[in-house]
């Protein structure tokens, strides 16, 4: 059945006159070609760019990837370093008595006068657990510049979260400091 619908076309066309048989071919032609670009050519053309995003991304992770993996050494001396001060054999209490002692000794060195010391519960923070003393205290503005500077830099790698100071009194010399401490170990 399609063979006789093409010869009709073919006995269409050789009726026709030179110019209007060049004008057919060319509309067949372009027909034909814009046919081909829509049905093969742009969905390839398409399927490949995104294909080529693709690869580009991929090929930044694994440019990033291989960074990390090329420091990794280096990673691991650094953790090795300081493994020391993440790790911890006490327990949860004699950690905390550990950390009060600590906080009590570089009060008495900075010549700071605790109020009070409230160890906080331990939380569980990704593969480290957090231990947490809340603490107010007096002192001179120089001295208790000189016990956070201390606490800062103490042995067991306390720091401190958040802090507020504020006059004893008014047109007092003294001022009145609350702090939360903390402390971070491995798991």
């Amino acid at each position: 059945m399609v063979f006789p619908q093409i010869q009709s076309i073919v006995a269409f066309i050789s009726r026709l006159s030179k110019r209007e048989r060049t004008i057919a071919y060319a509309v067949i032609i372009f027909i034909s070609v814009a046919a081909m670009d829509r049905l093969i050519i742009s969905p390839v053309f398409s399927k490949m760019k995104s294909l080529e995003g693709a690869i580009a991304d991929k090929e930044a992770n694994i440019k990033k990837s291989a960074r990390i993996v090329s420091q990794k050494d280096r990673i691991a001396v650094e953790s090795a370093k300081y493994s020391s001060f993440l790790t911890s054999a006490l327990s949860e209490e004699e950690e905390m008595v550990s950390i009060l002692k600590e906080l009590e000794k570089i009060a008495n060195a900075s010549s700071v006068y605790l109020l009070d010391m409230k160890p906080v519960n331990a939380q569980n923070v990704g593969s480290f657990k957090k231990y947490a003393v809340t603490l107010n205290c007096e002192a001179q503005m120089e001295q208790l510049i000189d016990f956070m500077y201390n606490i800062e830099n103490s042995k067991k790698m306390l720091m401190i979260e958040k802090f507020q100071i504020g006059p004893k009194a008014k047109k007092s010399s003294i001022a009145r400091c609350g702090l939360t401490v903390y402390r971070v170990t491995n798991l």
